[in-house]
Parts: structure tokens; C-alpha cells; sequence
């Protein structure tokens, strides 16, 4: 069950870092000429060239990885921010995982030998399905109203209330500590909701939609 839960968060994480790279570039937070194009999922995606904003991203799903593995990520939020730092627009991706199956082993005569399996790569049906992901974000700003400039970005992750009397035990990386979040950085008044994709696995249950603020400017 532990191997299941570590593929799981891997396949999320390395979903996330692609879809945070991608509404960057979008929504246009950073130029377009920090971007290059690459191939991922099948299709082409914008992923920055930037160290050390890369390096952030990177810091920040290795943090939360740990919480998918337990399933204590309710939701990772990708927060686009105007200049006097409050929400414009809220990326929201809600995961949840099905339940482990409980299978009751067979009769003790009957247990010829067991073999363990391990899977090193996600099952094509989730690249399909992370894939329409990839594809919903890179035309979002269709029915998106534009941001202001100068906006900047955050990345909030909801967790479960078991998981939030224990953060301090998941300070995955030093210098790197897990903070509450500002209550401006959460508080968006009467946001509009635009629900962009949804799917559903064996392995996990995924959930996208933006909050955009009414008046952005």
C-alpha cells in the first residue's frame, strides 16, 4: 500500500510542477521569454528556465509530496496576486484518494508464495486523463478575464485537520518552513467559479477549478 501512495504522490507532484509552470505562462505572471516549449503528457507545455523560480516550485511540491502520500492534501491552490499582494485568480486542485481495499489473505494451505509488484511509471489512463488537464489550462484564458500587471503568485495547500496538528513534523526541507497562510492571501470577495476539468481513477480523484475575483482592477 505504502509503494501505491509514493506513486500517487509522485505522478500528482510531477503533474503539479508541469500545470504550475504552465498557468505562469498563461496568465502571463513572468514574461514569455523565460518559458520554453517542452513535451509532457504527449502534448507541448510552456516550463520556465528560471533557477531560481524553478527551484521554488520544485522545494514546494518536495514538501508537499509527504502530505499526498497520507492523503492530507485536500486541495494545492496556485494563487495570482495583484501588487498590493490580494487574490485575483485561484487555481484550485482538490485531490482526494479512494480508500485502500481491505483483502483478507487466503487460508495459510493455500499460500503457495507472494509477489510484489511494482509500478515505475503512471498507467497510460492517467497520462490520458492528467493530459486533458495539460489541455484545459493552456486555453483557460479564454474565459478568463486579463490580471492586472505586476501580479506575483503563491502556492497554499489546504490540509486535513489531522494533518494540521502535525506540519511541524513535515518540515520536508530546511529553510523551508510550512507558514499559515495571510488571511489576504485567502479572502477573495464574491469570487466567480469556472470549473475546468475533473477526473477520476482507480488511484486517485482530481478536481480543477479557478476563483476569479469580480472587479480585478
Amino acid at each position: 500500500m505504502e509503494n501505491k501512495q509514493r506513486m500517487v504522490a509522485d505522478i500528482l507532484c510531477e503533474f503539479l510542477e508541469v500545470a504550475i509552470h504552465l498557468i505562469l505562462y498563461v496568465r502571463e505572471v513572468y514574461p514569455s521569454g523565460i518559458f520554453q516549449k517542452k513535451r509532457k503528457y504527449n502534448v507541448p507545455v510552456q516550463m520556465s528556465c528560471h533557477p531560481e523560480l524553478n527551484q521554488y516550485i520544485q522545494d514546494t511540491l518536495h514538501c508537499v509530496k509527504p502530505l499526498i502520500e497520507k492523503n492530507d492534501a485536500e486541495k494545492v491552490a496556485v494563487v495570482i496576486m495583484d501588487k498590493e499582494h490580494h487574490p485575483v485568480e485561484r487555481f484550485v486542485f482538490e485531490i482526494s484518494q479512494p480508500p485502500p481495499l481491505s483483502i483478507s489473505p487466503p487460508p495459510a494451505e493455500h499460500q503457495v508464495g507472494i509477489f510484489v509488484f511494482e509500478i515505475s511509471q503512471p498507467p497510460p489512463a492517467e497520462h490520458q486523463l492528467l493530459r486533458a488537464f495539460i489541455l484545459k489550462i493552456s486555453v483557460c484564458d479564454a474565459v478568463l478575464n486579463n490580471n492586472p500587471p505586476g501580479c506575483s503568485f503563491t502556492v497554499l495547500v489546504h490540509t486535513r485537520e489531522a494533518a494540521t496538528r502535525n506540519m511541524e513534523k513535515v518540515q520536508v526541507i530546511k529553510d523551508f518552513p510550512w507558514i499559515v497562510a495571510d488571511e489576504q492571501e485567502v479572502y477573495m470577495p464574491e469570487p466567480r467559479l469556472i470549473p475546468l476539468k475533473t477526473m477520476t481513477s482507480d488511484i486517485v480523484k482530481m478536481q480543477l477549478y479557478v476563483e476569479e475575483r469580480a472587479q480585478k482592477t
